[in-house]
């Protein structure tokens, strides 16, 4: 298995940013359509449309990105030579995957709520967590090309 990741290794790393890219679109996206979702009445035309989009967008983009990111990365972990698991780096990064895989999760509560029309949040709140995957993917990106540390 080892020499099949070693010798596939780039190829894994290039769907694996794809995956990456597609799964951010979503964590991106998907609390803009929540901001413009808060102020509309429960059942009119234009907060069902946005019930449909919110949950298009959740199956058929985030969740397969998500877990081909989520299998492929943890190919790239098992490729011999590719960590270094003493620097702190690694450890950081792998901290803040797990804020996007929370962020994920929580999207997914917030989306079943606006489905059954039980949100809690304001457009505040929605603006503010659009920010949080922003940060950690800044972060991410900034340990795995510069491994700062």
């Amino acid at each position: 298995m080892a020499e099949f990741l070693a010798s596939a290794y780039p190829w894994i790393k290039a769907v694996h940013i794809i995956a990456v890219i597609s799964w951010m679109a979503g964590l991106l996206y998907l609390p803009r359509l929540f901001v413009n979702h808060v102020g509309l009445a429960p059942g009119s035309e234009a907060s069902e449309m946005l019930k449909g989009m919110e949950e298009r967008l959740l199956r058929i983009i985030m969740r397969p990105a998500f877990v081909v990111s989520l299998l492929l990365g943890l190919a790239l972990l098992h490729t011999p030579g590719v960590i270094d698991w003493s620097s702190v780096w690694i450890w950081l990064k792998l901290a803040f995957v797990l804020g996007l895989v929370a962020m994920h999760g929580l999207m997914e509560v917030w989306r079943a709520r606006f489905a059954r029309n039980a949100n809690q949040h304001s457009a505040r709140f929605f603006r503010l967590m659009n920010e949080v995957p922003t940060l950690l993917m800044i972060g991410i990106i900034l340990l795995v090309v510069a491994k700062p540390f």
